[in-house]
């Protein structure tokens, strides 16, 4: 049996970023796999006055990495046809049904079409409205819209921005693309948890101690100073991959391993989540902005001095915080989070830590006066990114004489091979679009609640002029973001800038 898609992609934002780094590499990929053959087209749409022919060679570029031969590349590119488009003239959009239409019929397409709305956010609106007023949406087939990130820029905006595309397209063709849910070890948690008896049974507040999730990224704002500026960290990460991975770390276990069950399970692990009041995201939450800083001799500029950011800029560059979820299974754990630019390295990991056994009984000295020191705490740690893979710390004998014990650990880790060749998160969200698949996918609801809990944080930071810049570059944050678990009794598991700054290469 073929596994073999016909559709019709049309990408608003074809010549964009986004299109060519991650789009057509995906879409190729599926290509040579023979999820698409011979039966699909893709329009591309922009501003730009391209032709056929240029976007074309556009596209065989942004596939050289996946070193096709000269053949394969041009029967692929052969199938992309680009449209010059202003998305605010209804015009523009009878061209492209005319287009589309003219594709459809060409390639035995059989009426499904997949949007992808790779477009700054307050285009969505007005381009899914043009979709359904000209028509260009099919009465046979499926019609389905894939839409980036940020949806909304707070809860109001992003139901206006949900009831406007809901008139449109019904719940389950929105495919709100979140790329992080595509990443081999995301999906993984769930194996992780629900396939090892090990873990599931110890998965609750009885033997675990707080659970960490960092995101940590080693790169400034770069060419992104203008959306980063009015966005922040807070939205740009929190919101969404963030609060997505407590999701899928604190639900409950599904009935059955379907997209309605897994939903209904995060959406219930999200409505747990404490909303707090004003006092209690002074409490819990800490932002920050990096100055200038040297790391291993490399130096780097201030936020407020790159490119594109205001010089006053009040954005923030950095979150940590501490969630709470108020069930039976999670009451009194700390869900501690932690996300920014320019940190020590770039590291996505969970770090799972396991609450101590009642009694030592390896004292550290003969001398019983001596004060006994509580044992390293186990830790599972699922590593995302750059690296993917599992460890658990365990405390061991050390060799030689006497009961010393000294941590071990257990590791596996992904080989580069298998990194390299396994798909990237795109390319598998992609190919759940076309199976109609919404698992890995945000719901309107997971999104509602992300803003309601998100919401309180940034109106509460909006009424308190921060004291920034407060860490320096290539450090891992501020002072309060070790405060946070400090005054809980608790530290980070992951701190890189220890190895720099033993070594003098981070004051």
């Amino acid at each position: 049996m073929s596994n073999e898609k016909n559709v019709l992609f049309t990408i608003f934002g074809g010549t964009g970023d986004l299109a060519q780094r991650k789009l057509y590499p995906s879409l190729f990929r599926l290509y040579k796999k023979g999820n698409l053959n011979e039966h699909f087209a893709v329009i591309g749409t922009a501003r730009r006055p391209w032709s056929d022919e240029h976007y074309r060679e556009v596209v065989k570029e942004t596939i050289q990495s996946l070193n096709p031969t000269a053949e394969e590349a041009e029967r692929f590119a052969d199938h992309f046809y680009y449209q010059s488009h202003d998305v605010n003239d209804s015009t523009h959009y009878q061209t492209l049904k005319e287009l589309a239409d003219e594709l459809d019929e060409k390639y035995q397409i059989s009426g499904n079409r997949v949007y992808y709305l790779a477009m700054a956010p307050q285009f969505f609106g007005t381009i899914v409205t043009h979709l359904k007023s000209e028509k260009i949406v099919t009465e046979t087939g499926f019609n389905r819209l894939i839409i980036e990130k940020p949806f909304g820029a707070d809860y109001q905006s992003a139901f206006d921005l949900n009831q406007q595309i809901r008139q449109v397209f019904p719940e389950q063709d929105i495919f709100r693309i979140d790329h992080y849910l595509g990443k081999e070890m995301i999906q993984n948690i769930s194996a992780i948890r629900f396939a090892n008896n090990i873990f599931e049974s110890q998965w609750n507040n009885r033997y675990i101690d707080n659970i960490q999730i960092t995101f940590g990224e080693s790169l400034g704002v770069e060419d992104r100073g203008g959306y980063y500026d009015h966005s922040g960290a807070l939205k740009d990460m929190v919101q969404n991959h963030i609060l997505q991975v407590v999701a899928l770390l604190a639900m409950e276990p599904p009935v059955a391993f379907s997209e309605k069950e897994i939903r209904t399970e995060k959406i219930k692990a999200l409505k747990a989540v404490r909303i707090y009041n004003e006092d209690e995201v002074k409490e819990n939450f800490v932002r920050g902005q990096y100055a200038a800083g040297e790391l291993d001799g490399q130096r780097f500029k201030a936020y407020r001095d790159e490119d594109k950011v205001d010089e006053h800029s009040e954005t923030e560059t950095f979150v940590a915080g501490k969630f709470t979820i108020d069930n039976f299974r999670w009451s009194g754990v700390p869900f501690y989070i932690r996300t920014g630019k320019r940190l020590t390295e770039k590291g996505t990991r969970i770090n799972v830590v396991f609450k101590q056994v009642p009694v030592n009984v390896f004292k550290t000295s003969v001398d019983e006066a001596c004060e006994e020191t509580n044992l390293p705490p186990n830790v599972l740690t699922i590593y995302i990114q750059p690296t993917e893979g599992f460890s658990l710390s365990l405390n061991g004998k050390e060799v030689g004489q006497g009961f010393d014990t000294e941590p071990i650990k257990l590791a596996f880790r992904n080989s580069a091979e298998m990194v390299e060749n396994s798909p990237e998160a795109y390319e598998k969200l992609l190919l759940d679009s076309l199976n109609g698949d919404g698992t890995n996918f945000s719901h309107w609801e997971e999104v509602a609640q992300s803003w309601h809990i998100v919401d309180v944080i940034r109106k509460t930071w909006d009424q308190i002029q921060p004291d920034f810049p407060n860490y320096k570059a290539g450090s891992m944050g501020p002072d309060e973001a070790f405060e946070l678990l400090e005054k809980d009794g608790f530290e980070w598991i992951w701190q890189p800038d220890h190895w720099y700054r033993e070594r003098g290469k981070l004051n």
